[in-house]
């Protein structure tokens, strides 16, 4: 029986709007993502670098930009946290262990919490047992690692541990280790949807 859950963030409970980030990367004269900003986006998720070395990343691309117009466009992916997502997140605490486990930057999170308010962010995160960005770890999803470091801090059970993710590499790293998953299928499934899934 599963006694943990831990949940991925983006497209989980906030939703992304990831067209809307290259639409405004566009206006700013980027056309598209290249391998050297993917790297960078990689190594500023496990916080290897600072904003200002990750801002200067894209001014080699984009001179023309100042640092506001590039983090506007680098937040413009952070969408609507709908309520009821948090209502039944809060049915769920004292259920089960929770943990949040999300690869993030700073700058995404600052955003977050300036866009949803101290009380509504507050409240989400008191939901977990824990909260873990990838950017203060040092290491992100889908790095087996990741996953054997919350199992070994909090001595979870693989197998009465549940793991929700929208990415299916993370979803398979997790399932390699012997933890339950769902890889949650955005646009058609929601998070609410969980016990429908019949994996509890």
């Amino acid at each position: 029986m599963i006694n943990t859950i831990i949940f991925d963030f983006g497209d989980v409970f906030i939703n992304l709007n990831k067209q809307e980030t290259v639409e405004q990367f566009t206006k700013l004269g980027l056309p598209e993502p290249n391998e050297d900003l993917i790297n960078l986006n990689f190594q500023f998720e496990k916080g290897l670098i600072s904003e200002k070395d990750f801002i200067n990343g894209f001014k080699k691309y984009i001179p023309d930009a100042d640092e506001n117009n590039i983090k506007s466009a680098w937040n413009s992916v952070i969408g609507e946290f709908p309520l009821y997502r948090l209502e039944f997140l809060q049915m769920l605490k004292g259920k089960y262990k929770l943990f949040l486990l999300t690869n993030t930057d700073c700058i995404h999170i600052n955003h977050f919490e300036d866009k949803v308010g101290e009380s509504f962010s507050r409240d989400f995160y008191q939901c977990f047992d824990k909260v873990y960005y990838s950017y203060e770890m040092g290491m992100r999803k889908p790095d087996p690692a990741i996953f054997r470091e919350l199992i070994k801090r909090h001595e979870l059970h693989p197998q009465r541990t549940l793991f929700v993710d929208d990415k299916k590499e993370n979803t398979d790293a997790a399932a390699a280790l012997g933890i339950q998953i769902w890889n949650l299928q955005v646009g058609n499934e929601d998070v609410v949807d969980l016990f429908q899934k019949k994996i509890l």
